[in-house]
């Protein structure tokens, strides 16, 4: 998959800005407005009762908010937060490793929890149900199980996949949460505050214009506010008005409705040539040269969001915005298919 800017994907580039833009409570965190209000009386209740919060399941796209969300519920619990994925623990023990670590009201944040390997996850259960963990020391007949006591921790999962993860797993997480994208009024709330944190001054339609191509997605809302900064340092004056961020958003191939050119290259393939659909992701992978994950988990999602392409029975359909998009005749294609 090539380097696209509007990807949801974490990139290098994102650790500077999403640091030092980040919010460090609730009430800075905007969007999202369910998920806060059960957060904040879960943690407000756990804290009057001097308990660790209910583990958390975070499942949505990338980029909306899941690390930023885990990082707020540490700080508010007052304890530290241990990130890591599912993928990086490759062994029981280094679980193990992770947990014996923690203190009372620590968060431990495991991104792709899904993707954890399944010797590793049943370490998880007793973790999370009493915290404890059961360790097994020596091999056959002379083997002994140890039970080690954990303190009050509260485990973080996240995942853009919550169908993968197994029902013991899932059914051990307390609060589940959907993270669902953002609209443009709070990605325009977003890049406002994040522009005065950089110290670049943005007008209002400006902001609007770039929001309303970030694909309802704080990560890229951000990665894009830091390039139009760029580009209004060399072409404009200092600040980010509605012509020099279109200016800049036409120079790095970003459309009115936030695609780019892999999206409408999508577009063009299901119209163009499978006459508007439906046709198989596999066939839609090979034709496009990308992997079908990364069609189904990078591309898509947005695409269904936006309402440009719905899932069919024998596969994906455009549908009429789609052709008003790519400004071909959805009446005679349809005819014509």
């Amino acid at each position: 998959m090539e380097d696209r800017l509007i990807s949801p994907s974490y990139r290098s580039e994102d650790v500077e800005i999403e640091y030092s833009l980040r919010p460090k409570c609730l009430s800075e965190y905007i969007g999202q407005k369910k998920v806060k209000e059960k957060l904040d009386i879960f943690i407000k209740a756990a804290q009057k009762r001097k308990e660790a919060l209910d583990h958390v399941l975070l499942y949505g796209p990338p980029g909306l908010g899941k690390t930023t969300l885990a990082n707020i519920i540490a700080r508010e619990m007052g304890g530290s937060l241990k990130v890591t994925s599912g993928p990086a623990i490759e062994r029981a023990g280094d679980l193990a490793a992770i947990l014996t670590t923690l203190n009372d009201y620590d968060v431990l944040f495991i991104d792709e929890i899904h993707r954890l390997n399944r010797t590793v996850e049943e370490i998880l259960y007793p973790a999370m149900e009493d915290n404890a963990l059961d360790i097994v020391i020596g091999k056959g007949a002379a083997a002994k199980s140890i039970r080690l006591d954990l303190p009050r921790f509260t485990l973080i999962g996240a995942t853009t996949r919550v169908g993968l993860l197994t029902s013991p797993l899932r059914d051990r997480f307390g609060v589940l949460s959907s993270m669902e994208f953002y609209n443009e009024e709070e990605l325009k709330e977003i890049i406002i505050r994040s522009s005065k944190i950089l110290g670049v001054p943005i007008e209002m339609e400006a902001a609007m214009e770039v929001a309303r191509r970030s694909r309802g997605t704080p990560r890229i809302a951000n990665r894009i506010l830091k390039r139009v900064r760029d580009y209004c340092e060399v072409k404009g004056n200092g600040i980010i008005n509605l012509q020099i961020s279109k200016a800049a958003l036409e120079l790095l191939e970003i459309d009115d409705e936030g695609f780019d050119r892999i999206d409408n290259k999508i577009l063009e393939a299901i119209i163009d040539n499978f006459d508007g659909g439906p046709v198989g992701l596999e066939t839609l992978s090979y034709f496009i040269g990308e992997e079908l994950d990364t069609i189904q988990d990078v591309y898509e999602p947005y695409l269904l969001q936006k309402g440009f392409i719905i899932r069919m029975p024998r596969g994906r359909k455009a549908t009429e915005k789609a052709y008003k998009h790519l400004r071909r005749n959805y009446i005679e294609q349809t005819k014509l298919s």
